[in-house]
């Protein structure tokens, strides 16, 4: 485990806090939104928190999550994990399990708004007060979705979205993003933003910064190498970007910044990490925790180079206070596939130029060639 400083006793942690937390029900899929549950419960003082892991089947992340429930649990939390993909009748053997602990909770918070398990789940609590939490920059896209009455679809899925799973899931996803929805003024429902990210939220949703503060008080600081250090991205995996131009633009920035070693993303998949250590001699390294916990408890390069992402917003505050510069690298729509949705180069144009605290990189398609 990483080397973790003591909990300090809270204030205004008495027992009525403790039985309004106890009621608290908090859904993830993934390692970030687990990190930033445990921001959300820190800043806002919740002690007791149920923490329901709906497991995801992919090792990588299976395993991240794994060492976050143990952090979940340091902090004295209940960390329920379900194996709610592990076979055709997972899917209703989780929702029947969980559907006492959703009737009885007055606080839901989620990870990821986009999901259809959670907006399934959202249909079955009763649950006054809603908190959506950081999954990464699909927070964004969420927000501006939301704002605009828009029915909720991943910012880098293409296609129309009215195939027959969609048409069948429709009903569920509508009554989902209604819960999303702020009540009229007066009205006895909340939805409540806990976000790094730049949004705009729509009226009535209560917006709290994500500070990282729990990351900066239980770890570090770091200690800084001389080198630099490359963070991956899946955009690849997603179909978004070119993989040719994808190891070529890594090549050159390795080159050019003198880095050594290469964050891996939990979703890149072998093969491509295999390329990348035969043509740029980078070091790969699969971290078994965020990048903010590892980059916070170090060692780490006093310059991190990252594609347009979601820690080209977090570093910088995970970071706070250390001499390291976050730097973010263009993609240039050359690098672009052919099944990149239509909104791909907007959205990602608008992750970096939103970018606080970092350096710009403009990366021209010659310079990626090079």
């Amino acid at each position: 485990m990483p080397r973790q400083r003591p909990r300090p006793a809270r204030t205004g942690a008495g027992p009525e806090a403790a039985a309004r937390d106890a009621g608290t029900l908090a859904f993830v899929e993934s390692p970030v939104q687990l990190l930033n549950v445990l921001e959300w419960a820190y800043t806002a003082q919740a002690t007791a928190l149920t923490v329901v892991v709906l497991s995801p089947q992919d090792p990588m992340t299976r395993g991240q999550l794994r060492r976050m429930a143990e952090l979940a649990r340091d902090e004295g939390h209940t960390v329920r994990w379900e194996e709610a993909r592990g076979g055709p009748t997972a899917p209703m053997r989780t929702i029947g399990g969980l559907t006492p602990l959703l009737r009885r909770a007055r606080r839901i918070v989620i990870g990821d708004p986009f999901s259809r398990y959670v907006q399934l789940l959202l249909t079955l609590t009763r649950a006054r007060d809603l908190v959506v939490v950081d999954d990464g920059t699909a927070t964004m896209e969420f927000i501006s979705q939301l704002a605009r009455g828009e029915r909720l679809v991943r910012w880098h899925r293409n296609g129309s979205g009215r195939g027959a799973r969609d048409l069948a899931f429709a009903p569920f996803s509508a009554t989902a993003r209604r819960r999303l929805t702020p009540a009229p003024e007066g009205g006895r429902r909340t939805v409540g933003l806990f976000s790094s990210m730049p949004v705009e939220a729509p009226p009535g949703v209560e917006v709290t910064t994500n500070e990282f503060a729990w990351t900066r008080d239980r770890f570090g600081p770091p200690r800084l190498t001389r080198a630099a250090d490359i963070v991956g991205t899946s955009l690849v995996e997603t179909g978004v970007v070119d993989d040719g131009r994808y190891l070529a633009a890594v090549a050159a920035l390795a080159r050019t910044h003198g880095a050594t070693r290469y964050f891996a993303h939990r979703k890149e998949s072998a093969d491509k990490l295999r390329r990348l250590v035969t043509e740029t001699g980078l070091e790969i390294v699969r971290p078994d925790l965020p990048l903010e916990l590892i980059a916070r408890r170090g060692p780490i390069g006093r310059l991190i180079v990252s594609f347009p992402s979601t820690v080209v917003h977090t570093l910088p505050l995970a970071l706070l206070g250390t001499e390291v510069k976050v730097a973010v690298c263009d993609i240039d729509p050359e690098w672009l596939t052919a099944h990149a949705s239509p909104r791909a180069q907007g959205f990602l144009d608008g992750v970096t130029g939103t970018a606080r605290d970092v350096q710009r990189l403009p990366f021209t398609q010659r310079v990626a060639a090079g």
